[in-house]
């Protein structure tokens, strides 16, 4: 068999084994990452129809959102908001800083976007013990616990995330030359922040 053959079996007489073909657009790391964002956007679409549906059969929706006596803090909540948009940009500054091997801007970066993901994260926390409902107050209080819940889960997954990188960064992992382990980490934290705008939009203001 010629070496040309061999090469086209996925064998090569000269260098053994050959890498399997792919695409060179895109990673394929970055794809799995992407194409499992993609189920958890599925996932989060099916708490927006249970919430959705809740307030077209409430009677009161949707002059009054949430039922009377009840109340969202909106301004806590706006506020909690800010912190996380900030985050994704302390992200992307993280990133781009160990790309250019700026590693003690790197690790400013990664410190920051943490202990911004950490004050939401406990922010949310104390909204749920002031917010003077529970989840037994009404089908409203089911899908607001659901719906915010759902995403402080996906907030405490990208904090563990964060975390390793940080721990790993400190360490002295990560260069200009590989910094796959940061940067899907990054992109996992990007789809958690532009997740809660939608959730706060939709909760909160509309």
């Amino acid at each position: 068999m010629s070496a040309h053959a061999e090469a086209f079996h996925g064998y090569d007489l000269n260098h053994g084994a050959t890498t399997a073909n792919q695409s060179s657009r895109v990673d394929a790391r970055t794809l799995g990452m992407l194409l499992f964002i993609g189920s958890e956007i599925m996932l989060f679409g099916s708490f927006f129809a249970a919430y959705f549906f809740v307030r077209v059969v409430n009677p009161s929706a949707p002059s009054t959102w949430p039922p009377p006596p009840y109340d969202f803090p909106v301004f806590v909540a706006g506020v909690n908001t800010c912190i996380l948009v900030t985050s994704s940009f302390t992200m992307h500054w993280a990133l781009q800083s160990i790309k250019r091997n700026e590693r003690k801007a790197f690790l400013a970066g990664m410190v920051l976007t943490f202990l911004m993901g950490l004050a939401f994260l406990c922010t949310q926390l104390i909204e749920y013990l002031n917010v003077g409902f529970n989840t037994g107050s009404g089908a409203f209080a089911s899908v607001f616990f659901g719906l915010t819940g759902l995403h402080g889960a996906h907030v405490a997954v990208g904090l563990s995330l964060l975390l390793v990188v940080t721990i790993r960064g400190f360490r002295g992992h990560y260069s200009a030359e590989h910094h796959h382990g940061v940067e899907l980490p990054g992109i996992y934290w990007h789809f958690v922040d532009v997740m809660w705008i939608v959730v706060y939009t939709s909760v909160y203001l509309l």
